[in-house]
């Protein structure tokens, strides 16, 4: 049986109070699915990598945060490469009752290549 996704990681999600995380809040559950986007633009950090919501009621994306900065190196080359499609990204955990930057937690997964 041939694996169609493969485990690359699992972290928090950071900076979800400075971004628009609160706006799309009761739309974010277990399961949901991410994506990920290379921000070169941020001026804070060049392997900025940021957590996409794409909310299909109204078909608009939110950034609702991004990946913690000891985690992007990689993620942030493989995107700038051109493999944007690679990752799966889904909520793993919610805990709102958390401290803000540990509210939301993520599982980041390998697709097989089509």
């Amino acid at each position: 049986m041939e694996v169609r996704k493969k485990f690359f990681m699992d972290c928090h999600l950071a900076g979800r109070k400075y971004h628009d995380a609160d706006e799309v809040w009761d739309k974010l559950k277990v399961g949901t699915l991410l994506q990920l986007v290379h921000d070169k633009e941020n001026r804070y950090d060049p392997n900025a990598v940021a957590v996409i919501f794409h909310d299909e009621e109204i078909d608009d994306d939110f950034c609702i945060g991004y990946i913690p900065r000891e985690d992007n190196e990689t993620i942030a080359s493989i995107l700038e490469m051109g493999w944007t499609e690679m990752f799966e990204c889904r909520i793993s955990k919610i805990n709102p009752d958390a401290h803000s930057e540990y509210q939301v937690h993520l599982t980041i997964k390998i697709k097989r290549k089509s």
